[in-house]
């Protein structure tokens, strides 16, 4: 009996860039076409509000990649990158920056929290839509 090995245990490190970028695309998208909707139905703060929250998901992918780059530089043994503190430096920075930038949105913007809310869980829809295609093929 033949078992066909799981589709995560043949994922290269460059097939998981590729799903990382694919997912900030998906990302941006899934804000950008919501976020137009809302501007006309319930007027900018929500649209806002849904914005902030999907360029965060966004850039939080982006700082992950950055991570597991920098892991998986250390995993197989390369040389480490030089820019290795950097990459540490800037994911602890990003949870200041954003944590900034809900507290000002919340401030400015006096939009819809669950607008908000549902721009922050893009990154998590997108990262599931992403899982789901790679287990497709």
């Amino acid at each position: 009996m033949s078992e066909d090995p799981h589709p995560l245990v043949g994922l290269t490190d460059e097939a998981l860039q590729v799903l990382l970028r694919r997912a900030i695309r998906d990302t941006l998208i899934l804000g950008l076409i919501p976020s137009l909707v809302l501007l006309f139905a319930s007027g900018w703060r929500d649209a806002a509000m849904l914005a902030v929250g999907a360029a965060i998901s966004a850039a939080s992918i982006l700082e992950w990649q950055r991570l597991i780059r920098l892991i998986n530089a250390k995993l197989d043994k390369q040389k480490t990158p030089r820019s290795a503190l950097l990459v540490v430096i800037f994911f602890v920075l990003r949870l200041t920056v954003f944590a900034g930038a809900i507290y000002g949105s919340l401030k400015c913007f006096h939009g819809s929290v669950i607008a908000l809310l549902c721009g922050l869980g893009l990154a998590v829809v997108a990262m599931a839509w992403e899982a789901l295609r790679l287990l497709k093929e």
